[in-house]
């Protein structure tokens, strides 16, 4: 099951994120987008921290998301007439005009789908949209044993000003359910508008796969042969490996 951002969440993420992430995968993620040949979807688009760089970069990329609030926020940064390359649908069963070289699901984005018949049915719908050897590429993280017991309680693990003067913070706590492989999370997100003081909650869950289990995830679909890498750097992956980076071939 996937879940909505929320407003509040949207309007902060670029700030957040772009801190947080962006040294992470920014240049495999349009590296990829670079060597594609023909259109590109980015499932996931979110406000669009790659996507917009992405175009800048005169790629041929379009994006999903199914949170209306993060797409509005990307929206203002697109002129009108490209707002055709957005839209509001789900990666089990988005209708688009076009065929892609490449489809890519960037930071966890197929965490959220808890559901193992969402999970296949994901693969199979990015399989059938891709063009003869295209390619679909996303990412997930290596559980972290330990945290998954322990879990998350009130982590700041963001502060920064949105405006002069004006602090947001977000505070993390995470609680496993290790029977369903999934991880719960509470983000609290806290602003000061020069006002007053704002705590807004948002509560999500990401499902953890571990190396087999995509492999066979990945040999039930219709991918005629996929690689796992073990970073961003196009690593092999081995007993190191912090990411599960997976490029299925059509």
């Amino acid at each position: 099951m996937t879940e909505l951002y929320p407003d509040f969440f949207a309007r902060f993420y670029d700030l957040i994120y772009h801190q947080m992430r962006d040294e992470a995968d920014n240049d495999y993620y349009l590296d990829r987008i670079g060597e594609a040949n023909g259109k590109v979807l980015e499932v996931g688009v979110g406000t669009g921290r790659l996507f917009m760089k992405a175009l800048s970069n005169n790629a041929d990329i379009y994006g999903i998301d199914i949170s209306p609030a993060m797409l509005e926020v990307l929206k203002t940064k697109l002129v009108p007439e490209q707002h055709t390359r957005i839209s509001l649908q789900n990666i089990v069963d988005f209708r688009l005009n076009n065929r892609f070289d490449l489809i890519i699901a960037p930071f966890r984005v197929f965490m959220h789908h808890t559901d193992k018949a969402d999970q296949l049915k994901a693969l199979n719908h990015v399989f059938d949209n891709l063009n003869p050897g295209g390619r679909f590429i996303f990412d997930v993280f290596i559980p972290d044993l330990k945290m998954l017991i322990n879990g998350l309680d009130n982590v700041k693990d963001f502060e920064g000003e949105y405006e002069p003067g004006k602090l947001v913070s977000r505070i993390v706590s995470t609680k496993p359910d290790l029977f369903d492989q999934v991880i719960n999370m509470t983000f609290r997100i806290e602003w000061n508008d020069g006002i007053r003081e704002h705590k807004k909650l948002w509560n999500s869950s990401l499902r953890y796969f571990f190396r087999f289990e995509l492999e066979h995830l990945m040999e039930r679909s219709f991918f005629s042969s996929y690689k796992i890498l073990g970073d961003f750097k196009g690593n092999e992956l081995n007993s190191d490996s912090r990411e599960f980076i997976v490029v299925g071939n059509k």
